[in-house]
């Protein structure tokens, strides 16, 4: 029963926040003639808010102290960006949910019930019928941009990108509402899922700063470099050469991280040119301490 309440509600924490997050990009990046689908990616980010929330309610001492450890949930930047990007865009984002996020506590593991445990099935179920009306739209979308129909100023990668990760929580969910747990973490397939991720990171943010910011576009396209040749060596190698590979993607992801997080300083410091959202910049800085986290503790 722990387990289960504990291990939904730390997905949920992480990949909730991602997925009104994603609702929002896609709000921001379509073309204000584009009134149905500004309004069908509001109501998804409306609805992956109140779930956040309730995740949030649900999750105080039933956590690991891991999970906030690492800066996966927030970060000290996830506040200011909200409150910039709300601005800019003129999206609302209520700030009380990262603010709640801030003064949870882990780790008490004494406070577990059957009303817990059908709170958490609940908002299981509720997410994951989310999860299956989000992802088709994300993918119509895609469709609609390859095929010249819409304009977004989402890159296609990108929407590739948030449909990636939308599927692995679908899986994550789903596993957990028919079978009570999470799916064997496979740390291969963990690797080759982040490092692909974190490579498209550094390849569509390199794109969204300014031209003249050439040292930082400089770098941001040898990180891309890096994680590409993390990934051939992984699919060249047999599975039981994880440890090297994951010692070399560990190394990687503590740089890239301290890259992600100056980024997110400079940009809601105004000391960045580009067209990067300042919550974007935190999402992907939550994203890099997400994986850190699994290399850290799940991959020894």
């Amino acid at each position: 029963m722990r387990n289960y309440v504990t291990s939904s509600l730390e997905v949920h924490l992480f990949f909730g926040r991602i997925m009104k997050e994603h609702s929002l990009f896609l709000m921001a990046g379509f073309p204000s003639s584009e009134k149905e689908l500004i309004s069908r990616a509001d109501w998804f980010r409306q609805e992956f808010e109140k779930a956040l929330e309730m995740a949030v309610q649900l999750a105080d001492g039933r956590i690991s102290e891991d999970v906030l450890h690492f800066g996966e949930v927030v970060t000290d930047f996830t506040e200011i960006a909200e409150c910039q990007t709300q601005r800019l865009s003129g999206i609302p984002i209520d700030m009380d949910i990262t603010r709640a996020e801030e003064k949870l506590r882990g780790g008490m593991w004494d406070n577990f019930c059957r009303q817990t445990v059908m709170q958490v099935n609940n908002l299981n179920r509720r997410i994951l019928s989310l999860l299956n009306g989000l992802i088709p739209f994300k993918e119509m979308a895609l469709q609609k941009v390859l095929s010249c129909s819409l304009y977004s100023a989402n890159y296609p990668l990108l929407l590739e990108h948030i449909i990636r990760e939308a599927k692995l929580y679908r899986q994550f969910v789903s596993e957990l509402v028919q079978k009570g747990r999470l799916p064997e973490q496979n740390m291969r397939e963990v690797e080759l899922f982040w490092n692909q991720i974190m490579m498209e990171h550094a390849q569509f943010i390199r794109g969204l700063l300014d031209p003249t910011e050439c040292i930082l576009m400089e770098t941001a396209d040898g990180f891309a470099d890096d994680y590409c040749r993390l990934l051939e060596a992984a699919r060249l190698q047999d599975s039981c050469a994880c440890g090297g590979r994951m010692d070399n993607s560990l190394e990687l992801t503590e740089k890239y991280q301290a890259f992600k997080s100056a980024g997110v300083k400079g940009i809601t410091g105004c000391d960045i040119r580009s067209l990067i959202i300042p919550l974007l910049a935190d999402h992907v800085l939550r994203e890099a301490n997400h994986y850190l986290r699994l290399l850290k503790t799940e991959g020894r």
